[in-house]
């Protein structure tokens, strides 16, 4: 048996249920999720990495690619050239390493935020101030900012990544 990795295509919004089916069929299966912030704070607090996109890693010999096709919430496998198309695995293994780094840093809004950058504060006992986003900590999910107080005076301060959002640009 030689198993390959392989994307499969999901209905909208249906990636955590196909993986689930696969997995029932013991089919391994990568969905990679990455945290967002929310504002809502009933929103889900993980989205697909790849909306729409799952990997499974199979041996299609073995299985047969209708075994695929037709599992609950399947689209279909991504073919060129009306062959299946294989990811490689060092290609994968650097997807994971990517999401753990967005999720170790508080998620996909502190992964585009660079230091300098405004920010507004939502939450907590600075919530309304305006802030200048310093840096993201290392194994928390805390962040450092500038906050601006009275007189241009700022003071570093550090606060729960979920305090803050990406000020006007």
């Amino acid at each position: 048996m030689i198993a390959y990795w392989y994307v499969l295509h999901s209905k909208p919004h249906k990636e955590k249920l196909l993986a689930e089916q696969l997995e029932l069929r013991k089919i391994e299966t990568f969905a990679p999720r990455i945290r967002v912030q929310r504002v809502n704070p009933r929103a889900q607090p993980m989205r697909p990495y790849f909306p729409g996109y799952i990997f499974v890693r199979t041996d299609l010999q073995e299985i047969g690619l209708s075994t695929l096709q037709y599992v609950p919430g399947a689209s279909g496998l991504i073919t060129f050239g009306g062959e299946p198309a294989s990811v490689p695995d060092g290609f994968i293994h650097a997807i994971r390493q990517r999401v753990d780094e967005i999720n170790l840093a508080g998620g996909e809004l502190f992964d585009a935020l660079k230091p300098g950058e405004t920010v507004q504060v939502h939450s907590g006992p600075f919530a309304g101030y305006e802030a200048i986003f310093d840096a993201r900590l290392p194994g928390k999910e805390r962040v450092r900012v500038l906050l601006k107080m009275l007189r241009d005076r700022t003071m570093l301060v550090e606060l729960p990544a979920g305090y803050i959002r990406p000020g006007k640009k």
